[in-house]
């Protein structure tokens, strides 16, 4: 499951963060890294982008973004 495949109010634990490159270390730098939970809080009328929630920051991410996130719940 990919953060992408959560709705507004449900969270989950990060498991991987994409594959290698500047996608991944942009995500990993805005504090999405394994272990972490994330809430998504909305997401806008067409469904991109997603607001969540992690370590206390929110975050608007994309959903090709939000796709390559996988989670446990």
């Amino acid at each position: 499951m990919t953060l992408r495949d959560l709705k507004p109010g449900q969270q989950g634990k990060v498991v991987s963060v994409g594959t290698a490159g500047a996608m991944k270390r942009r995500l990993m730098d805005m504090g999405v890294t394994p272990g972490v939970t994330v809430r998504v809080v909305k997401t806008a009328p067409l469904g991109d982008p997603v607001e969540v929630t992690v370590r206390g920051y929110e975050l608007s991410l994309r959903k090709d973004e939000a796709g390559q996130v996988e989670i446990n719940m």
